[in-house]
């Protein structure tokens, strides 16, 4: 049995002046005269898109021209996921396609750090000669297609230079933002025994320059592979270290810019998921379907035209930036800002505006930290007449986000909620340029994802929750997972409880009118009385009282069939949770969900700990919660708070797990 929320209310809807002029209609149009056929709306080419797989794909490539080497021999093999490949006998390269576009002097990056108020601009121009500078400096230092290139980077253009300069050389890029720790880089850098690694000396946070020359100290000696050290000098004016090479040196011989052919499924980048309990899982997404995934993202749903600027609000260490850099396709801008989204409050909105950005990627927890402020861009007079796209990522918008953007952002601003991730470099679910604005509502299911809520027996459920599944295979889905040969990881990850149906672990209501809603994740699910509840739900309920600064809740089987629903709460400064906040807590939950959401017990804690891309630890304190030791509960290098999971564990100790 399963509940979902009630109805919900409508914002705003597109005009038919904004459909008529959109890049998707534009898109549609040449579709219906390739067809032979009508598509009036994406409903219609969604449906198409998945009864038709391969030729969505191959209209994507035909549409966006996409440039191979060597041709294909068919659209995809018959295997099943994960073993599906794309293309095969095609030969490309991704990098190609973000620089092909874009005249010389029109700019392709905007360079913004906390605390200034320049904004450097680089033109594409000067894009495609730094880009060919540092791939000469890779070929020259001996490295070969497959080599690893890894870096340590702030979201700077050193960042995209040195993604790209690899990605053109054939070489697989991997990057940790500096607010990672020694341990956390480590963890993930040396399981791909790189030859190259790109290091900045610092970056900036809260006002503060942030020193990062020890951790990069510790990286090159934990790092035996490495046999050339990049130095970016970015935050203080210190030579480089013996053995290191200043980062002007790559830049300092002009080089044509060459671009090695390779298979579809060669490997780009490793991302990593937030590796909660051992290793990090390395993910390597290939060439070809960051592409095809890349036009699709960037063209027909972030809508982007030559000219344009996205700002996306992220770290180098989030997949928001690998998802991004793809707007370099459309010959779109990039808008690049390097340090807190809160310094001072409000400033991403400033540097929006300042930068005449027409869309934004932000995590939903910036736009309710702005929020939370008391900040108001629109009253700041903050021009943002520019911008008619807010895609919100990492986690579900609340429903009060919904409304403070309409109300302090702008009225005609489309709001579009999506859920992906790090796993597909890309979506599964978000707005498009047809759907309406509904408060707490995704806008449906993108082209050529085949996706469903199925339940415990494997069953499509329209209007109850059950599992998100992808029934048919996507080409951004990895290719394989690092140090997994025979795919047995990869099995277990996605595909173990449905032999050839990846599972992907979020709770999901399929709605009749075709939008979605997120609940959670389902491994970390809530049964209470046999319903099950997302931690979502009670998030976006709770997280809008002023009292409460964050919430946690987590749900633990006890013996004789009990069951106890926990909810942690972290007061908002100035408050404290006493018996009047707990009774407006449970009339809150009763009244705004249902009697089955009121906790079993509300206890105060000092903070939430959460993965170092900012998702609440709900599993680890799950685990915690029935017993599993802390080293084998959570990797602490890869947590962002590792005093707050150990009251956690503090917590469970005393109240479950006592002695005798």
């Amino acid at each position: 049995m399963t509940e979902t929320p009630g109805p919900t209310e409508t914002l705003w809807r597109p005009s038919p002046e904004r459909i008529g002029a959109s890049a998707l209609r534009a898109y549609l149009d040449w579709l219906e005269t390739r067809e032979g056929r009508s598509f009036p709306d994406h409903d219609a080419l969604w449906t198409w898109s998945i009864a038709d797989l391969d030729r969505f794909w191959l209209s994507i490539v035909e549409y966006y021209r996409v440039g191979f080497s060597t041709p294909w021999t068919r659209v995809r093999t018959e295997d099943p996921m994960p073993y599906t490949r794309w293309f095969p006998g095609a030969r490309l390269n991704w990098a190609e396609h973000l620089l092909r576009n874009g005249s010389n002097d029109a700019v392709a990056l905007v360079c913004v750090r906390e605390g200034s108020d320049v904004a450097r601009e680089i033109t594409f121009g000067e894009l495609r000669r730094a880009v060919a500078s540092a791939a000469g400096w890779l070929r020259r230092s001996g490295v070969r297609p497959g080599d690893r290139v890894a870096a340590y980077l702030p979201n700077t253009e050193h960042a995209v230079i040195g993604c790209l300069a690899a990605a053109a050389v054939g070489a697989v890029w991997a990057c940790c933002s500096p607010d990672f720790g020694a341990e956390g880089t480590i963890g993930r850098l040396a399981q791909l025994e790189p030859t190259v690694l790109i290091a900045a000396d610092g970056y900036h946070w809260n006002g503060k320059d942030i020193d990062r020359s020890e951790v990069v100290a510790q990286l090159r000696e934990n790092l035996p592979t490495v046999r050339h050290f990049v130095h970016v000098g970015y935050v203080f004016d210190r030579p480089a270290r013996a053995g290191a090479v200043p980062w002007d040196e790559l830049m300092s011989v002009d080089e044509p810019l060459v671009f090695e052919p390779v298979e579809f499924s060669h490997p780009l980048w490793v991302l990593f998921t937030s590796g909660t309990t051992g290793l990090p899982k390395g993910l390597v997404h290939g060439h070809g379907g960051i592409t095809l995934e890349g036009l699709k993202w960037s063209g027909l749903y972030a809508g982007l035209r030559p000219g344009e600027r996205i700002f996306t609000y992220t770290s180098t260490g989030w997949a928001l930036w690998n998802i991004q850099i793809n707007a370099l396709m459309q010959g779109a801008s990039l808008v690049l800002y390097e340090g807190s989204p809160g310094h001072p409050p409000g400033a991403v909105w400033e540097v929006a505006a300042r930068t005449g950005a027409q869309v934004m990627l932000l995590g939903a927890a910036v736009v309710m930290a702005t929020a939370d402020a008391g900040i108001s861009p629109r009253k700041r007079g903050f021009d943002l007449s520019r911008l008619r796209h807010v895609m919100v990522s990492g986690s579900a918008l609340p429903s009060a986000g919904y409304h403070w953007l309409m109300e302090h952002v702008s009225g005609d601003v489309r709001i579009d909620s999506t859920s992906g991730g790090t796993d597909i470099s890309g979506s599964f679910v978000g707005a498009n340029e047809y759907a309406s604005v509904q408060v707490g509502r995704i806008g449906g299911i993108l082209a050529g994802v085949d996706c469903a809520a199925w339940d415990e027996d494997g069953r499509p459920v329209i209007g109850a929750v059950g599992d998100l599944v992808i029934t048919q295979p996507m080409p951004s889905m990895p290719v394989y997972l690092w140090n997994d040969p025979d795919a047995l990881r990869y099995n277990e990850s996605y595909f173990e409880q449905w032999a050839g149906v990846w599972r992907h672990g979020d709770w999901v209501t399929m709605h009749p009118d075709g939008s979605v809603s997120v609940h959670g994740r389902s491994d970390s699910t809530l049964n209470r009385q046999g319903v099950r509840l997302g931690s979502a739900d009670f998030y976006d309920v709770l997280e809008t009282m002023p009292e409460i600064a964050e919430t946690l809740v987590v749900g633990v089987e006890l013996p004789d069939d009990d069951y106890w629903l926990g909810l942690f709460v972290v007061t908002a400064p100035g408050h404290e949770l006493n018996d009047e906040l707990r009774q407006r807590i449970v009339t809150t939950l009763r009244t705004r969900l249902t009697p089955r959401h009121v906790p079993d017990e509300i206890v105060a804690a000092p903070a939430v700990p959460h993965t170092l891309t900012g998702k609440k630890l709900e599993v680890p304190v799950k685990k915690l919660l029935t017993g599993r030791p802390l080293e084998k509960a959570a990797n602490i290098a890869s947590v962002d708070d590792p005093d707050a999971l150990r009251w956690y564990a503090q917590f469970a100790a005393g109240r479950f797990h006592r002695a005798g």
